[in-house]
């Protein structure tokens, strides 16, 4: 497994954001996540990134504990994420904003990042826009430039949440292809995402959180159908 999940927990006072969780992933898939607002998705990427501190329970990369790891340490070890509302640097371009990821996650020069970021730039529809000044991006580019931020980082575990929140049909579809292609270039990705259809398209396993607790993990057709999805995160009485 190249990432674990033991018995991670995280509260706030009363408010239960990660209780107990437990899963794993397997190098070369993704598995996505679901749950309704307030499950503990983005949460527990916070956890695993160590941007939240987790009050008991382990996190481990390729079987090496990284639970107490800065958060820049687990980014130079291969975890890179995406954000649900993108905040690239507005007043740099597009590939200065890769450039910042490239260069200071890894300690590489420029020189020796420009032919990936440039394949970064291409595979994720942005090569044409690379001098454009992020801050005049659309939603589709920003959620782009999000993706290929984290790819600049040269991450084995990618994180993303809810990209493809807010894309038209055609968005999302374009935005589908792009993400299997990344996966089948070898990335490990872990999806938080509430454009259902889309992260059915692309996972191999289905995750679903409540209130920071696990309900159902296994097949994503077979989750989808359970008493307890249908119940808790779709609203419908089984």
């Amino acid at each position: 497994m190249i990432l674990e999940i033991e018995k991670l927990s995280k509260a706030f006072g009363s408010v239960v954001v990660a209780d107990d969780l437990d899963f794993a992933v397997e190098a070369n898939t993704a598995l996505g996540i679901i749950g309704p607002n307030g499950a503990g998705k983005t949460s527990t990427f916070n956890l695993i990134t160590g941007a939240l501190k987790a009050d008991r329970g382990a996190i481990r990369l390729d079987g090496k504990d990284i639970t107490s790891t800065a958060p820049h340490d687990r980014a130079r070890a291969g975890i890179a994420r995406s954000f649900q509302v993108p905040h690239p640097f507005g007043n740099l371009t597009v590939y200065e904003n890769l450039l910042v990821g490239a260069t200071h996650c890894h300690d590489h020069a420029e020189r020796d990042v420009r032919a990936n970021c440039r394949d970064i730039l291409e595979r994720t529809g942005l090569l044409a826009l690379a001098d454009r000044r992020a801050g005049t991006l659309t939603l589709l580019q920003r959620k782009r430039l999000e993706l290929a931020r984290a790819l600049a980082a040269e991450p084995r575990v990618l994180l993303l949440d809810e990209i493809a929140g807010g894309l038209t049909e055609s968005e999302c579809t374009a935005l589908v292809d792009t993400i299997r292609d990344i996966r089948e270039r070898g990335v490990t990705i872990v999806w938080i995402e509430h454009v259902v259809h889309a992260l059915l398209a692309v996972v191999d396993r289905l995750l679903v959180l409540n209130f920071g607790r696990k309900i159902a993990e296994g097949d994503p057709a077979t989750v989808m159908a359970s008493k307890p999805v249908r119940e808790i995160y779709l609203g419908i009485e089984a």
